[in-house]
């Protein structure tokens, strides 16, 4: 069941990669990986507001995610009608309001529906019935956020308070939001029965939330204005201006807004929602054996118990062996190995791996790029072993490179390939040299993926190592 009014979704989608690391990084954030099936969390957020009584969603991301956000719409058959780009990071309560105002600029009174776009919902009809709940109070001027009924005293959500004896089907009012508990005050809480994780979604008319960011956030109305205003197209993207950008404070929609504004209601919701916080809570959310195990992709569990084990790449296995109350994550560049209970303190693996300079803190095992992805399969002191796939109708930049020579060979599809002057196909068995400094590109013509195997020889093999000519993806 659709929720009955038209609702323009703002999809939140950027983060740090921490929380979820191995598998989740800075440059590659939960959001975009299969965490719950073979869709992203991402996709499946797209997919619940896709549909009858939803508009088009706007995206708000930042630019090194904007080519991930449109391929993986374009999979599912989505199409955004926005896609807001931030020049940096600047929390949720900048992100929100420049959505509003892009939406506001055409349809001031549309009401709109917040959401983070890395959560988890079992129940979408039931989702559906919520916001359907929630459009009628917004009708009325109200801002409404979404309770989900906790079944466990959860010490790493924050909470909503509502009155006693408080509505169950419809949108009750809000007492006040209280910040992550300790145990002994998640376990009073859940014994009053009248606190709610608070989920981080909300549901009002654009011109009410604006409003609401007038009276309550004045700071970050003008330079917010200004960088909507100065927006630039980039590609189908709407580039925020930077310069105002910078200006706005760096802080939460809740800070900001929320938790000082007056008068909010609250849609309790129980369809089986989860913010995927932790490696504690995947563990939860997954399917787990009679011994409480948890596993994903080439792992075997002897004699374990209440344990996640997880092996992310196809060439490798994973084994537990006797492990209780265990995290085991294994990446091909990295592997976590941790107790459940310090699932929430990943940050400090994160931290300590950027002290010493890894790479494995921030960067993702396969480098995303507008057309596809390649990854490094060995790396010696004057070679490079690459695996690399281009999407269908992809093409990568004309260029050519001072320091390395290359050798393409194909495994999968055919590649169109330019040399210089000439152009010719290459087809699966095949195999192509490119000098040092020749001009050269690769296409994909089919409608399949390409995958070829690139051999890198030379004295400096980084990425920095590219002189553009032509680009189709805007960019130097």
């Amino acid at each position: 069941m659709s929720a009955p009014a038209q609702i323009t979704p703002i999809l939140l989608c950027g983060g740090s990669g921490t929380r979820l690391w191995p598998l989740s990084r800075r440059s590659y954030p939960k959001q975009f990986s299969p965490l719950m099936g073979e869709e992203s969390l991402f996709q499946a957020s797209v997919r619940r507001v896709t549909g009858a009584g939803f508009a088009k969603p706007v995206v708000v991301t930042g630019s090194d995610f904007r080519f991930i956000v449109t391929q993986q719409m374009a999979e599912i058959g989505a199409d955004p009608a926005a896609v807001l780009l931030e020049p940096a990071a600047r929390n949720t309560a900048p992100a929100v309001l420049a959505a509003l105002l892009h939406i506001a600029a055409s349809d001031p009174t549309a009401t709109v529906l917040i959401s983070p776009s890395d959560h988890v919902v079992r129940d979408v009809p039931a989702y559906h019935k919520a916001l359907a709940v929630a459009a009628a109070a917004a009708a009325d001027g109200r801002i409404v956020t979404f309770g989900i009924r906790p079944d466990r005293p959860e010490t790493g959500y924050g909470y909503l308070e509502l009155e006693d004896g408080a509505e169950t089907g419809g949108a009750s009012p809000l007492v006040r939001f209280i910040e992550k508990p300790d145990r002994a005050t998640a376990e009073a809480m859940l014994e009053a029965g009248t606190y709610l994780w608070n989920a981080g979604i909300f549901l009002a008319r654009a011109d009410t939330l604006i409003a609401a960011f007038e009276t309550h956030a004045p700071a970050l109305m003008a330079p917010v204005r200004r960088a909507v205003a100065d927006a630039t197209p980039d590609l189908g993207f709407l580039r925020l201006a930077a310069g105002p950008w910078d200006e706005a404070e760096d802080i939460s929609i809740d800070y900001a807004v929320m938790e000082r504004a007056e008068g909010l209601s609250v849609v309790p919701f129980d369809g089986g929602w989860s913010d995927l916080g932790g490696w504690e809570t995947v563990w939860r959310e997954m399917g787990r054996d009679a011994d409480g195990v948890a596993t994903g992709g080439p792992v075997h569990a002897i004699d374990c118990r209440d344990t996640l084990l997880r092996a992310e790449s196809g060439g490798q296995v994973l084994i537990g062996l006797g492990l209780k109350n265990m995290i085991a994550v294994a990446m091909p560049d990295a592997v976590l190995v941790a107790p459940m209970d310090r699932a929430q303190d990943l940050r400090l693996a994160v931290a300590a791996l950027k002290a010493c300079g890894a790479k494995q803190a921030t960067e993702f095992p396969l480098d995303h790029r507008p057309w596809g992805w390649f990854e490094s399969l060995v790396l010696g002191e004057r070679f490079q072993v690459k695996r690399i796939h281009v999407n269908p109708g992809a093409a990568l930049s004309l260029q050519s490179h001072h320091h390395r020579a290359e050798h393409w060979i194909v495994v999968q599809g055919t590649a169109k390939v330019t040399v210089g002057d000439e152009v010719r196909l290459v087809s699966e068995n095949q195999s192509v040299y490119i000098p040092l400094g020749a001009t050269h590109r690769m296409e994909n013509p089919g409608k399949v993926p390409m995958v070829l195997i690139e051999v890198q020889t030379g004295t400096y093999l980084g990425e920095d190592d590219i002189v553009r000519y032509e680009d189709g993806y805007g960019r130097g």
